[in-house]
C-alpha cells in the first residue's frame, strides 16, 4: 500500500513539473510572436524563478505542502510575474528606438514603469489576501492558491524591479539588437 501511494506522489510531481513546463513554453512562444524576437520573451521569462522562490518560500513559512491548488498557484504565477517584466523590457525597447544606450534603457524603462508596477501588482498582492486568511469549506485550497500567489508576487515585484533591468542590460550586451533582426 505505501508503495503504491509514494509511486502516485512522485508521477504527480513529473506532471505538474510538465504542466509548469508547458506553460513556460507557452507563454514563451506567445511572446516570441508578439515581439518577433526570441531574446526578448526570455528576458522576461528570466523573472519567474525569483516568483518561484518567493512563492516556495511563503508556502514553507505557512508550513503548507505543495498540493495541487499550490502547483496552480506556480503557474499563475508565469504570467503574473512575467506581466512587470513585459512593461519593462518593452518600453526600455522603445526607448532605445529613439537612440538610447541599453544601460540608459534599462535604467529609464524602470523608473517610468515604477508606479504603475506598483500599482498593478500591490492591487493584485491585497486582493489575494482575503485567500490567504480563508476559513470555512474549501478553504485550504483557497489558503494553498492565496499563499503560493501571494509570496510569489512580493518577491517577483521587489525584485525583479532590480533584476530585470541587469538581465535586459547582460542579455543585450551579449545579443546586440542589429544582429537579432533578421
Amino acid at each position: 500500500m505505501e508503495r503504491t501511494f509514494a509511486g502516485r506522489r512522485s508521477r504527480s510531481g513529473v506532471k505538474a513539473a510538465i504542466l509548469f513546463g508547458l506553460g513556460l513554453i507557452f507563454v514563451y512562444l506567445t511572446l516570441a510572436a508578439q515581439y518577433e524576437s526570441y531574446v526578448l520573451p526570455f528576458i522576461i521569462l528570466l523573472g519567474v524563478p525569483v516568483a518561484l522562490l518567493g512563492a516556495l518560500g511563503a508556502i514553507a513559512l505557512r508550513g503548507l505542502s505543495n498540493d495541487v491548488y499550490a502547483q496552480i498557484g506556480l503557474v499563475m504565477l508565469i504570467g503574473l510575474s512575467s506581466k512587470n517584466a513585459i512593461l519593462i523590457v518593452e518600453f526600455a525597447e522603445q526607448l532605445q528606438d529613439e537612440g538610447r544606450s541599453t544601460i540608459e534603457a534599462a535604467i529609464e524603462a524602470a523608473r517610468i514603469r515604477l508606479r504603475p508596477i506598483l500599482m498593478t501588482s500591490l492591487a493584485f498582492i491585497l486582493g489575494v489576501v482575503p485567500l490567504m486568511v480563508a476559513t470555512g469549506a474549501g478553504a485550504a485550497g483557497r489558503v494553498s492558491v492565496g499563499t503560493t500567489v501571494f509570496g510569489g508576487m512580493i518577491a517577483a515585484t521587489t525584485l525583479n524591479l532590480l533584476f530585470i533591468p541587469m538581465l535586459y542590460v547582460l542579455v543585450r550586451s551579449i545579443v546586440p539588437r542589429r544582429e537579432e533582426a533578421g
